[in-house]
Formats: structure tokens, sequence, C-alpha cells
């Protein structure tokens, strides 16, 4: 053994394996001496902003008292997405054919608290029908007070008398019913015990996808045995 190697191996030797640098990675240099208490943030007033928050709910509602404290009526509709497309949600407004169809017009259904979306075009009759079914129902829960009391209308309530009690609505004006049938459960019959349902279905598929193929060749072979026919005629 040479000098030099023996000096190699000493001080290879003379440092932990811990902080032994491999291959061509950054060096390390870890900071550990920060002021973290300049960035430690605190909710000390959130009991304070929760009773803010109340207050300025039970003024808004007073405010539009006896409207409903969500806002206006607003229509049932179908998310995009055939993911999505089976549920119903809370969507912009009514549209103009629908409000049209419930006998309303544009100013008197927004002087009613109905939201209007005029942007919305309707695809399908059944949920056109749906939402004038709901502007009807909800015109017959509407109480209508006036604004003046000469210009009282048929129907309306009027305000200053001793027996009128409305009830402010609090949450979502009619909110969408999630419409979920449940199956009931039954025993399995022998018959669909003994059938194949993979089998069933590639069967179908491969007779949707092999339909116009199988057209053809139908008619291919009907020209080709007419064809057939006349030669022995012949």
């Amino acid at each position: 053994m040479c000098i030099r190697d023996r000096y190699q191996r000493r001080v290879r030797g003379s440092y932990p394996q811990a902080f032994t640098m491999k291959h061509n990675n950054m060096i390390a240099n870890e900071h550990f001496r920060k002021y973290w208490q300049r960035y430690v943030k605190t909710w000390f007033n959130q009991p304070a902003k929760k009773k803010a928050r109340r207050m300025a709910r039970q003024a808004k509602a007073a405010a539009v008292a006896p409207r409903p404290v969500a806002g206006s009526l607003r229509s049932l509709v179908h998310p995009p997405t055939v993911r999505y497309n089976t549920k119903v949600r809370i969507g912009r407004g009514f549209s103009l054919a629908e409000i049209k169809a419930a006998g309303l017009g544009k100013k008197e259904a927004q002087s009613l608290g109905i939201a209007i979306d005029h942007r919305r075009r309707n695809k399908s009759v059944e949920g056109q029908e749906a939402n004038v079914q709901r502007l009807r129902e909800y015109r017959s829960k509407l109480v209508v007070f006036p604004k003046h009391a000469k210009n009282t209308k048929k129907g309306w309530v009027d305000d200053a008398a001793a027996d009128t009690v409305v009830e402010q609505t609090t949450g979502v004006v009619m909110p969408a019913k999630a419409s979920s049938k449940k199956c009931k459960a039954r025993a399995i019959t022998p018959e669909e015990a003994a059938g194949h349902t993979v089998r069933e279905l590639k069967a179908a598929f491969n007779d949707a996808r092999l339909k116009g193929y199988r057209e053809v060749q139908r008619k291919a072979k009907a020209e080709a045995a007419e064809q057939a026919a006349l030669k022995k005629k012949k």
C-alpha cells in the first residue's frame, strides 16, 4: 500500500456517510432560522364575524319582508353532459316561452318575484311543461301585497288588516326535489338465473353494428339469385 492510497482512505473515512455527496445534485442549504411568528395568521375575530353575519342576515330579512329572503323563484333545469343530465337542479330563470304559457308577462312576472332568463330556449316539451306547472303552483301559493292601497287588484291581500298573517320564506323558494325511485327487492326467477346477460348484450350490440352490412349482403344475395334464375331460363 502506498502513501497516496493511505491518505485517500483516511480522508474518505473522516466524514459520516450521511454527508457524502453523490451525483450531480443540489448542495444542501437548509433554512431553519425563519421568523415564522411573522407569518402566523390568527382568527380571534371569528365569534364577532359570526355575529356580524347573523345580524346582516336578520337586517336583510327585515328589509325585504314579507318577500322571501332567498330571492326570486327560479326554474328547474337539467345539467349538461351524460353524467349529470338525469338530475334536476335550480336554474337561472324561466324562459320567455314558459312565462307566456303560464299566462304572465315579462314585467308582471318580475314584479311577482319570478326570475327570467331571456337566453334560455326550451329543448323539450316535458321540461317546459314542468316549469309551467311550477309557475302555476307558485301563483296558487303566492300572497301579493299592494304597494299602494289604492292600486289593490283582485286576489291581493290588504296588509293593513289586523287578520293578515304571512310567514316569510327563509330557504330557497320551492326547492328542487330529488326524484329517486327505489326498486323493491325480490327473488331472482329461474329464467333470469339461467340467462346469459353478457351474451345477450354482445349479440344485441353486434346486431346493431352489423345491421347495414347484413342488409347489403342480403340484397347482393337476392340479386345474385335473380341473375342465376334468368340464366337458367335462357
